[in-house]
């Protein structure tokens, strides 16, 4: 019992691995692969230092499914943990699905070709998962996963019935590089240059990329511009809560970040149609990922604070109240703990909890399913227990754009 394979060696497993570290009795035996084994080496070696833990660390490539179920094969974990690309969720789950292991991840499959983003993929796989008594938990991280989970806490505590929902995204923080992204540049990137996209009286409503902007003040932050963007959990936010009327993502850039990004995009760089240089077929985006700082690396230097939440306006008794739940990760802080920004622990961490509670069986039901198709109470107690607090607070009026 109490043994999981992590596959990914980047900023958010290392978190994950040290929140895992630090509660050795649930996690009793922890094997890290990735295809790049010295990324490997480096947490091990963390690990060992701090915690006196061996892990056992492997180089796989997690786009081959047989060699996935190998790996699966020879440590028979109970849990699978994906925090590898999102392009390789589901030869990840059908390795799980080979091997008859739990899976959980933090980011929804995407095409490599095509940036969209999608829970129709995993979803389909839901009967495969029934048929096997096998439970994959999908998003286990903030947004998608913690999001998920405050909006079914405000929607059990605190309503009779949800109808608006706001999810705001803010990193208040400063790492003193020119242009980098808090984590891996190629999955943000594609993120946030798609179109935008929001859900209102049971559609879709597409639009420019990073067109509207709106200005919020976040609790120990303040005033910020963010944008409004697709994210994946409004689509299963919407699946499971029929009442809600209208679902938006916002997140906040810099005017600096903004400028650099449309300077990328002109030329060409943002780009994933592939290109011909020196007769070697290249992808311009994964070439400019090579290029850019790696996010683990910039903890050290990264200062200010991130607040993420969610802004729930609905009907208790018959009467409109509006929702704030919402928390607040100091970047310096989170750097002194694990060795990392805020931005990997706010999602490390969510990882770490989604498996300790398909470990305890808190959480379990065969299935492939989001986090608020389960009871939110337990995830929020650990969330409070290991380094993520919440803060709800009744806001006077709703927001007003």
């Amino acid at each position: 019992m109490g043994k999981v394979l992590v596959i990914g060696a980047g900023g958010v497993s290392s978190v994950t691995i040290h929140k895992m570290a630090q509660l050795k009795d649930q996690f009793k035996e922890i094997i890290l692969a990735s295809r790049t084994i010295q990324n490997c080496k480096k947490i091990k070696n963390k690990i060992k230092s701090k915690f006196n833990i061996d892990i056992k660390i492997e180089e796989l490539d997690a786009d081959n499914v047989s060699e996935t179920s190998n790996i699966i094969s020879k440590y028979n974990p109970e849990l699978v943990i994906n925090l590898a690309l999102p392009y390789q969720d589901l030869n990840i789950m059908e390795a799980c699905l080979n091997k008859n292991v739990h899976y959980l991840d933090t980011a929804n499959y995407e095409p490599r070709d095509e940036a969209k983003f999608e829970y129709k993929w995993q979803w389909d796989l839901r009967e495969k998962f029934v048929e096997k008594g096998l439970m994959a938990l999908l998003g286990s991280g903030f947004d998608p996963g913690v999001t998920n989970v405050y909006t079914s806490y405000i929607n059990k505590h605190y309503f009779d019935e949800i109808n608006y929902l706001d999810i705001l995204d803010c990193n208040g923080g400063e790492h003193g590089q020119h242009f980098a992204t808090n984590f891996n540049p190629e999955i943000n990137i594609r993120e946030i240059t798609q179109e935008s996209k929001f859900f209102e009286n049971g559609k879709w409503i597409n639009g420019i990329p990073l067109s509207e902007k709106k200005e919020f003040d976040f609790p120990e932050i303040g005033k910020k511009n963010m944008y409004l963007m697709y994210h994946e959990e409004l689509e299963s936010l919407v699946k499971n809560f029929k009442t809600i009327k209208k679902a938006r993502f916002w997140m906040t850039f810099g005017d600096s970040y903004l400028n650099h990004l449309n300077v990328l995009q002109n030329i060409g760089l943002t780009s994933i149609k592939p290109i011909k240089f020196k007769n070697t077929e290249i992808i311009p985006l994964e070439f400019l990922k090579e290029v850019l700082p790696d996010p683990s690396s910039l903890g050290k230097n990264t200062k200010g604070k991130t607040c993420i939440g969610t802004i729930v306006t609905g009907l208790k008794d018959n009467k409109t109240k509006t929702i704030y739940c919402y928390n607040v990760c100091d970047h310096k802080k989170c750097f002194e703990e694990v060795e990392s920004q805020a931005v990997s622990y706010t999602t490390g961490v969510p990882a770490m909890i989604g498996s300790l509670l398909m470990l305890k069986k808190i959480w379990f039901k065969p299935g492939v399913w989001n986090l608020e198709q389960f009871d939110p109470d337990p995830f929020i107690k650990y969330l409070n227990l290991y380094g993520l607090p919440n803060k709800i607070i009744e806001l006077d009026e709703p927001l007003d754009f």
